[in-house]
């Protein structure tokens, strides 16, 4: 829960201070639960926090890991927005897990993959043989998305480009030594593929409030 808490709180842009004066907490406390292994603070305080974070109880509690993203319900008055170039990237940016699509044997798949990102370039490693491996020398579709559903909101960003292996020493070596850059799968893994985007284009939906107040906030969504 800790770590939902804390990857919530860096979602929002919150210190621990400011969640603690939402929730009427102390920032001390805050810390605890984002450290330690907290089983069973009480409910009064876990709505608290949830309201705070702007989520749900059961977000939180990890009530909600094994539904798909999108069970919530659909936005009051959606508003639908294409995202400029600058923003894509910046999304991009802030997350680890994506999905390829490529083409095999069988017909087209579209493999989860964790990644990171080179400037433009997304790079993600697999294994010799493994069904992401056959991206290599094809044109493919990469796409990472977030989708809240207690806010119910959510975006998405997909580019397309021409995938790679990388064949340079130095350049696997640079690759490894970077943070999260360990397969979830696990396994022997050193294959890695490098995206180059030809193109990039996002979308985002939100409630009409919500995408008034980000692009207030944010001129740049606009």
């Amino acid at each position: 829960m800790g770590r939902r808490v804390s990857t919530r709180r860096e979602q929002l842009g919150l210190s621990r201070q400011e969640v603690a004066t939402r929730c009427g907490s102390a920032p001390g406390y805050i810390r605890y639960v984002e450290e330690q292994q907290v089983t069973s603070p009480g409910i009064g305080f876990l709505t608290s926090l949830a309201n705070a974070l702007e989520t749900t109880v059961a977000e939180l509690a990890g009530g909600t890991a094994d539904l798909p993203p999108g069970s919530g319900r659909a936005p009051f008055l959606p508003q639908f927005t294409e995202l400029g170039v600058g923003e894509c990237r910046r999304l991009l940016g802030t997350h680890g897990i994506g999905r390829v699509g490529v083409s095999t044997p069988d017909g087209p798949v579209i493999l989860p993959v964790n990644y990171i990102l080179l400037e433009d370039t997304v790079a993600f490693r697999t294994a010799p043989g493994a069904p992401p491996a056959s991206a290599a020398g094809n044109l493919v579709a990469f796409e990472v998305d977030r989708v809240d559903d207690a806010l119910s909101l959510g975006w998405s960003v997909l580019v397309v480009g021409m995938a790679r292996v990388v064949t340079d020493p130095v350049q696997v070596c640079l690759l490894d030594a970077r943070p999260h850059s360990l397969p979830w799968a696990g396994g022997e893994r050193g294959l890695w593929i490098t995206v180059s985007p030809t193109r990039i284009t996002g979308r985002r939906i939100a409630a009409r409030h919500t995408y008034l107040s980000a692009t207030l906030a944010r001129p740049e969504l606009q």
